[in-house]
C-alpha cells in the first residue's frame, strides 16, 4: 500500500512553475537562458505600497488576523469592487486569501462533491482541472480555437452544461491567450447561464487592469446581474500592482459560501498574511495612475512579441486583448526536424527544441488543453524579448 494519498494521482505539478523553475536552475548553473514562463510582472511593487506594509510592522500588526481577512482589508475590497465593478457586498460577502489560486481551492473544496462538474474553457490556466480534481470534481472542457479568438460560444457552453454542472470557471482577460470577453459576449453567455440556474460562476479577474486598445472590461455579475447571487467574483493585488509574493488573492459572493470557504480556510492556512493584506489596503486605495501607465508599457512589448513571432516560418500569432500572454500556433512547426534530427510531432518537443538549442523558456500548449500552441509571458524587458524572438525565428528557420 501506498504511503501517498490517491488524490495525488489525480493530479500533476504546475507546468508553468516546472518551466520557470528550470530555467532559474540552467541560469544558476550558467546557461544564457531567458525565461518566458512566468506570469509574473517584471515592474517592482509600488514605493506607496511598500511603505504601507513596513509601517504595520512598526504599528504591531503582526498578530493573527480574522481567518478570512482584516476589516480594513475588507472594507477596501468592498470600495474597490463598488468603485471600478459597480457590484455592492458587506464585509460578510468578502473572503481575503493566499493568493488568487487559494481562492479557488477554497471555493472548490467547499463546494465540490464526487462526481460535480466543473466546465472549463480550452485554452484554460493549468490549475483550474487541477484543483478540481483534488477537491473530487469534473473538468468538463469547452474547446476553443483561433478562429474563435480563443472565446468561448454560448452555444458550446450550453452543450456543456449537465445536471451534474456546479461550476462554470470563467476567466477573462484569460491566461493563457489574453482574450477578453466584451460586454456584449459576455451577456450572450449569461443568457445560457440564466436558463440553467443550478450553475454558478467562478469569474477569475485577475488581469482586469491589463487591457488594450480602449477595450472596456466588465465582469459577468455586473453585465449580468440576474445571476449575481450565483456568481463568486474573485480578483487580487498580484498582476496589476505587481505583488506576486505578497500572496493576496479576494472574492466577492454569496454570504453562505463565503463562509463555508472561511471554514475551509480556518482548518488550512489560517489568515493571509496581516502586512500583505495592509499592504492590500495601500494598493487598492491608493494612486491607480501608474496601472495605465505599466499597460502602455506592456501594449508595446505585446506588439513587438506578436509582430515577431507572426514573421517566424511556421508560427501564427493571433493578437491578445489583454493580460501579458500571447499564445501561438505552431501547427506550420509539426512534423519537421531539428538540426539534431529530431521531429517536432508535439508542442512540448518544440518547447524542449527551443529550450535546449537556443535558451528560450516557455510553456507548451498541451499544459493549457490546447495543442499545437505554446504560451509566452512578455512580462520582461523588450531586450529579452528581442532577443528571444529572435532566437525563436533562428530555430523554425532551421526546421526543416
Amino acid at each position: 500500500m501506498s504511503f501517498l494519498s490517491s488524490a495525488l494521482d489525480r493530479i500533476k505539478p504546475s507546468p508553468t512553475i516546472a518551466v520557470s523553475t528550470k530555467a532559474q536552475e540552467l541560469k544558476a548553473a550558467g546557461k544564457d537562458v531567458i525565461g518566458l514562463g512566468a506570469g509574473e510582472p517584471d515592474f517592482d511593487t509600488p514605493d506607496h505600497i511598500k511603505e504601507a506594509a513596513i509601517k504595520a510592522i512598526w504599528d504591531g500588526q503582526t498578530k493573527y488576523t480574522a481567518v478570512d481577512g482584516t476589516p480594513a482589508c475588507k472594507a477596501a475590497i468592498v470600495e474597490k469592487f463598488k468603485r471600478e465593478n459597480g457590484l455592492s457586498f458587506e464585509a460578510s460577502q468578502i473572503t481575503v486569501n493566499s493568493g488568487g489560486k487559494h481562492t479557488i481551492y477554497n471555493a472548490m473544496v467547499a463546494t465540490l462533491n464526487p462526481g460535480d462538474e466543473v466546465v472549463i474553457p480550452t485554452p484554460y490556466w493549468v490549475s483550474y482541472p487541477d484543483i478540481t480534481l483534488l477537491a473530487g470534481g469534473v473538468p468538463v472542457f469547452v474547446p476553443t480555437s483561433i478562429d474563435t479568438g480563443f472565446k468561448m460560444t454560448p452555444e458550446a457552453l450550453d452543450a456543456a452544461i449537465t445536471p451534474k454542472t456546479k461550476w462554470l470557471i470563467f476567466n477573462s482577460p484569460s491566461n493563457p491567450s489574453g482574450a477578453a470577453y466584451s460586454a456584449a459576449e459576455i451577456k450572450a453567455l449569461g443568457e445560457v447561464l440564466k436558463r440553467h440556474e443550478h450553475v454558478w460562476v467562478f469569474a477569475d479577474d485577475i488581469y482586469e487592469h491589463i487591457t488594450y486598445e480602449g477595450f472596456s472590461f466588465k465582469t459577468i455579475a455586473q453585465v449580468v446581474p440576474e445571476i449575481a447571487h450565483r456568481t463568486l467574483t474573485m480578483n487580487g493585488v498580484a498582476k496589476a500592482y505587481a505583488m506576486t509574493g505578497w500572496r493576496i488573492g479576494y472574492a466577492g459572493g454569496d454570504a453562505k459560501l463565503i463562509k463555508a470557504m472561511a471554514k475551509v480556510q480556518s482548518q488550512s492556512t489560517s489568515n493571509p498574511c496581516s502586512i500583505s493584506q495592509a499592504a492590500t489596503v495601500a494598493a487598492l486605495q491608493g494612486p491607480q495612475g501608474f496601472l495605465k501607465d505599466r499597460t502602455t508599457v506592456f501594449q508595446t512589448r505585446r506588439d513587438l512579441v506578436v509582430g515577431m513571432l507572426n514573421e517566424t516560418e511556421g508560427i501564427t500569432c493571433p493578437v491578445p486583448e489583454g493580460a501579458f500572454y500571447v499564445y501561438p500556433s505552431i501547427t506550420g512547426c509539426v512534423g519537421k526536424k531539428t538540426p539534431g534530427g529530431k521531429v517536432i510531432n508535439t508542442d512540448e518537443d518544440f518547447v524542449t527544441y527551443i529550450l535546449e538549442d537556443y535558451g528560450i523558456a516557455a510553456v507548451h500548449g498541451e499544459a493549457f488543453g490546447l495543442s499545437p500552441h505554446f504560451r509566452v509571458s512578455y512580462a520582461t524587458s523588450t531586450e529579452a524579448l528581442t532577443t528571444a524572438c529572435t532566437r525563436i525565428q533562428d530555430a523554425c528557420a532551421k526546421l526543416k
